[in-house]
Order: C-alpha cells, then sequence, then structure tokens
C-alpha cells in the first residue's frame, strides 16, 4: 500500500494504566503510577492516557490526582459514558476526557465504542464535559458511520482502533493487515475533512507502528502495554524514546 508521509510532528501519549495493574496484583503502593508519569514526562511523552474503569483494575481513584499533581503533562482519562464517571471527570477537569466502550468481563477494551445507535445520548453526555473545558474524544473503529457519527455528536477528536490491524500483523495474514490499514487511511482522511483531530491506538508495538504513524492526518498514538512490557526489559525511559524515533522515521 502506497503510503502518504507528513512531516507533521506526531504526538506520543503514553497509557500508564498497566503499571497500576501489577501494583494492584499485590497490592500496596509500588509500582506507583505517578512515578511512571514522571519518567514518562522525562523521557519526552507529550501526554499521559490513564484508564478509571469502573471495576478499578487499572488506576483507583486516588491515583488520578497524584499523577495530575506530579507532572505538568496533559492527561487523558479514558473512561465509559456512565454518570460516575462524568461525575469524577467533571470534578477533576483533566485535559482530555477519551470515552471508550467497557464490559467487566473483557481483559481490554474490545473494539470500538457504538456512536451511531447510541448518538442522542452520547450528544447529552458529551455536552457538560465540553462546557467544562475538556476535549472529548471517541474511541472508534475506523467505519465511516462512526467517524460520522463522532463529529454529529459533538466530540473534537477520535481515537482509531488499530486492534484489529495489530492482530493481522501478528498473525501473518497480509491481505487483512492492508484491507484494515486502508480502512484507517480512509477514516483518518474523513476525520480530518470533518474538523475531527485524528488520534490512534491499541496494540502498537515498535514492529507495526511504522505504516500508522506515516498516516498524514494522525495527530497522537496513544500507546500503553507494550511500552510498559517493554520496560521490564530496558526501563521505561528507554521504551518511550525508542517508540518515538520508530514514529519519526515513519514520518520522514
Amino acid at each position: 500500500m502506497t503510503q502518504s508521509m507528513s512531516d507533521a510532528p506526531l504526538r506520543l501519549g503514553v497509557n500508564i494504566d498497566h503499571v497500576a495493574t501489577v501494583r494492584n496484583a499485590r497490592g500496596g503502593r509500588d509500582p506507583d503510577p505517578a512515578r511512571a508519569a514522571m519518567i514518562a514526562q522525562q523521557a519526552g511523552a507529550d501526554g499521559l492516557t490513564v484508564h478509571l474503569r469502573e471495576d478499578r483494575r487499572h488506576i483507583v481513584d486516588a491515583d488520578l490526582p497524584a499523577i495530575m499533581k506530579a507532572v505538568s503533562l496533559p492527561i487523558n482519562l479514558e473512561m465509559a459514558a456512565t454518570e460516575e464517571m462524568r461525575r469524577i471527570a467533571l470534578g477533576l477537569r483533566p485535559h482530555a476526557v477519551c470515552i471508550v466502550p467497557e464490559r467487566r468481563e473483557e481483559r481490554t477494551t474490545e473494539g470500538g465504542l457504538e456512536v451511531a445507535r447510541d448518538d442522542k445520548r452520547l450528544r447529552e453526555f458529551i455536552a457538560p464535559l465540553r462546557e467544562a473545558g475538556a476535549r472529548v474524544s471517541l474511541f472508534i473503529a475506523p467505519d465511516e458511520a462512526q467517524v460520522e457519527a463522532a463529529a454529529r455528536v459533538g466530540a473534537q477528536v477520535i481515537e482509531l482502533h488499530t486492534g484489529s490491524y495489530c492482530l493481522h500483523c501478528a498473525d501473518g495474514d497480509d491481505s487483512a493487515r492492508d484491507e484494515e490499514l486502508r480502512r484507517l487511511f480512509s477514516a483518518a482522511a474523513l476525520g480530518k475533512d470533518l474538523g475531527l483531530e485524528v488520534h490512534a491506538g491499541h496494540g502498537l508495538n515498535f514492529e507495526n507502528v511504522g505504516p500508522i504513524a506515516a498516516i498524514p492526518e494522525l495527530v497522537e498514538l496513544n500507546i500503553g502495554h507494550f511500552l510498559i512490557g517493554e520496560a521490564i526489559f530496558v526501563g521505561l525511559e528507554a521504551a518511550i524514546r525508542e517508540m518515538r524515533r520508530h514514529m519519526m522515521l515513519a514520518r520522514m
């Protein structure tokens, strides 16, 4: 597939959820997500993403103010579209709020948010967040109907789910991978045409990030699980710096 390169800088948002996952496996305070946030800032991350799940399996409520106090980076709070989560977001006022689908039994976020079939509720849910000054993002599949619905309900940002692309990279299905990449290119272009800021993430690593980073309309990638896993072997700062190198090479 021919790729259109862009000279525009591509931001890296680092998701530090799984630092908290490791801590929660045993309890106590270590490893501390706020310390991970400080290291990510030192390594050159452009922002931090944290997902406050309803079951609190990643970060917990007390982590959010601690992280916001520890760093000057913009915080992107991932959350389900529930009244409890909106109340928390309105109280803390992070830079951005990313609304994601959430099911108790899933291991991680599976698929994108169904916006097209839930547009009325989401429009009403988003409005107070925007009024409070949060940039509202919707985590969606690279599907034309979902992109159009995201613009319709008042989101300022969309984050395209790259999970299917990454799975096809891993299983060696080149045809399916290229088709998913085509969908991502098309959705990103449509999002920009509709006035949305376009991000992407889920499942990205050193080997598969290049073609995604080369999508010219993308402004930001959000990467977490792989970076936290790589940090076990090389340290978090080194993992983040290496990811930035791969992203910059794709934009050259």
